[in-house]
């Protein structure tokens, strides 16, 4: 499995707009076949700060996440509502690992 965490920072006066905008985007994406999960969490101290946390069963599920029209609409809408550009890193899991299923 490959986890990435994305990393927004989000303007203060976006951050409502943001959040249906991304949760419209989970809900759609973790009906794709090759997503095991995606989380949208929100900083509590700073709530202009969201970690999203997808999981994808392939590096090549990824791919696919991109090309789905949600994710394109998704990152079209919140492109003007980030207060710098979004970073994010990728991971692989270790625990529990495909073997441990």
């Amino acid at each position: 499995m490959i986890v990435v965490h994305v990393f927004a920072h989000v303007k203060p006066e976006h951050v409502r707009a943001f959040r249906e905008a991304t949760a419209e985007n989970a809900r759609n994406s973790v009906q794709e076949p090759g997503v095991a999960r995606f989380d949208v969490i929100q900083e509590k101290d700073n709530l202009t700060r969201f970690v999203l946390v997808e999981v994808y069963r392939t590096p090549e599920a990824r791919s696919l996440h991109k090309e789905t029209q949600h994710y394109q609409v998704w990152r079209d809408t919140v492109a003007p509502m980030m207060a710098e550009p979004r970073t994010s890193i990728e991971y692989s899991n270790v625990f529990p690992s495909d073997e441990d299923w």
